[in-house]
């Protein structure tokens, strides 16, 4: 799709390059990426998907500039060279915020399950709570250790929003966490099961607030928390998304840095528009 979008966003003669690393690669193979991309005279800058953790702390001294998201996470999405010059900086919270604010408006009460506490957790919940949303948020993951890592970033913040952090891996107990959410509530999927691995983090006996919002960050796989949604759109009036928009809102803020140009609503939707052929197809009705 990226050839699509430089042709939409008039960005000239410009071409993507991928580096395909190991999970937790070598600390020296990180830093030869970074380095090619620091000391190359084509190079503009970079996405960076799975290793936003890793490639931060290997390479934290390579960068000229860190933002403050990116201090704040201690992780990068985006490297930006700017006046030869390379900034690191972590982009998600934002690309988080434009996603969220297409359909999710936060009645009186309403409150905030997410359901996995990885790194498009941290960020969707470092907007809120940067935002000062006035909605309960629960956090739920699988292991102690990255609730605690999340907690940390959010002390950082100094947030007024109560965050409740429950270490749970039991669809069951998911299901129960969802009835106690009061109307109007937003539940979301960040656990990637439905697209990394199989399955859904609730149950089919769940129950969505009704006039609830329902964000699966999957729009690949399966879909199996999705497709639990979906059936009860109507009974429940529910909103109901999926990954895709939050995916192209994330690489048009990757490319308003590394371009240094801005894309409003009208361009992002023009992206969208040429991006929709390749948008995969659900397998379910």
């Amino acid at each position: 799709m990226f050839p699509a979008w430089a042709a939409e966003l008039e960005l000239g003669d410009v071409r993507l390059v991928g580096y395909d690393l190991p999970l937790h690669a070598a600390r020296e193979r990180y830093r030869e990426v970074i380095r090619q991309i620091k000391n190359g005279s084509n190079e503009r800058g970079g996405l960076i998907t799975t290793h936003k953790i890793d490639v931060f702390e290997a390479c934290r001294d390579m960068f000229d500039a860190v933002d403050p998201y990116a201090e704040l996470c201690g992780e990068t999405s985006c490297l930006a060279k700017r006046d030869g010059r390379l900034w690191a900086l972590a982009t998600d919270p934002i690309s988080s915020e434009r996603a969220l604010a297409e359909f999710f408006d936060a009645t009186d009460g309403a409150q905030v399950l997410c359901i996995g506490a990885g790194g498009s957790a941290t960020a969707i919940t470092v907007h809120l709570l940067a935002s000062q949303a006035d909605s309960h948020i629960t956090v739920v993951g699988r292991t102690q250790a990255r609730l605690e890592a999340m907690q940390a970033i959010h002390a950082k913040l100094g947030p007024k929003t109560p965050v409740r952090y429950i270490e749970n891996g039991d669809p069951r107990i998911n299901d129960r966490l969802i009835a106690e959410l009061p109307p109007g509530s937003l539940v979301i999927n960040a656990t990637g099961m439905g697209k990394d691995t199989p399955g859904s983090p609730i149950t089919d006996a769940a129950m969505f607030p009704e006039d609830g919002f329902v964000w699966d960050l999957n729009y690949r796989g399966e879909l199996e928390f999705l497709r639990q949604a979906e059936q009860q759109r109507a009974g429940r009036n529910l909103r109901v998304e999926d990954g895709w928009r939050y995916f192209i809102h994330g690489w048009a803020v990757v490319m308003e840095h590394v371009f240094e140009i801005a894309i409003d609503s009208e361009k992002v939707a023009r992206i969208s528009a040429v991006s929709e052929p390749e948008r995969p197809k659900r397998a379910f009705s």
